[in-house]
């Protein structure tokens, strides 16, 4: 924070990885006005307080998907015969805590599976295989919004059913998601019976489409070295330089504002009951 390229934008023109919930946890107030290239942003403030991260600033990246890509010649010979799929850890934390009614509402259901997630090479290949067997795979939020889950059933063609109601997705102002997943959220989701009707009233004709979809952006999640075009780290470029007028207004208004001016200057989304965090400039 001593460094000429620091302050001349108060770091508003540096970039850090803040991949995990707890990164960064001592120092976030002051590098908070950073781009964050964040999982998820947690609106709740479990993991983040108020005024740290919110979307004009920061970008949210893909996990690393687990699971092997399900190509073209893959899609074609799968059968799928499993109406909904899931398979994780049942209880969870905070957000997560509506995996275990989901559970107590879903398990025993005609079509349905869930399973309790392991880990190693044997969880790997009992979770690639019933995501290639489903239609829908069922991605509930975890200790937090966001989970692998998600990267994990795109790659495998199986249409990803959203129940995270904070969650926010990589790249949105480019990808459009409802053309790969379906959202519901988990008060419907709760319901007797709603969710299984919901997805049996999904025509044939919309599932192809979607899985036509899946197989053409799963390239967007594919990180790979060297980097490739229109592959995440292509798409996290282009996201960087939508946000660079932004980040010249703060900067240069931060380098004018004279003792006595308007100081309170800022953009951010967040829910209406939550309290403001106060000026971000």
């Amino acid at each position: 924070m001593d460094q000429p390229a620091w302050n001349r934008s108060e770091g508003r023109d540096h970039i850090l990885p803040v991949h995990h919930p707890w990164s960064f946890k001592s120092v976030r107030k002051f590098m908070k006005k950073a781009i964050w290239l964040l999982p998820d942003m947690d609106s709740t403030g479990n993991w983040y307080k108020p005024g740290q991260v919110y979307l004009e600033k920061d970008l949210i990246l893909p996990y690393v998907a687990n699971l092997d890509l399900c190509d073209a010649k893959c899609l074609s010979s799968s059968r799928r015969t499993t109406l909904l799929f899931f398979r994780g850890r049942l209880k969870r934390n905070a957000g997560g805590k509506i995996r275990a009614k989901l559970v107590e509402e879903l398990r025993g259901a005609d079509g349905v599976s869930i399973e309790e997630g392991t880990a190693g090479e044997g969880g790997k290949e009992a979770a690639q295989s019933g995501m290639r067997k489903s239609i829908f795979c069922l991605n509930p939020a975890g200790d937090t919004p966001s989970s692998a889950r998600l990267f994990d059933a795109i790659v495998s063609g199986c249409i990803p059913i959203i129940v995270s109601d904070e969650l926010e997705l990589p790249f949105e102002g480019i990808l459009d998601y409802r053309k790969i997943a379906l959202f519901v959220s988990s008060s419907d989701a709760l319901q007797p019976g709603w969710l299984l009707s919901f997805l049996k009233s999904v025509s044939t004709a919309q599932i192809k489409e979607m899985q036509a979809n899946l197989a053409k952006y799963a390239r967007h999640f594919l990180y790979s070295h060297p980097a490739q075009p229109l592959g995440p780290e292509d798409l996290v470029w282009r996201m960087m330089a939508g946000k660079l007028v932004n980040i010249k207004l703060h900067t240069r208004r931060s380098q004018r504002v004279v003792k006595g001016s308007r100081s309170v200057c800022t953009c951010e989304c967040r829910s209406p009951n939550v309290t403001s965090p106060g000026p971000l400039s």
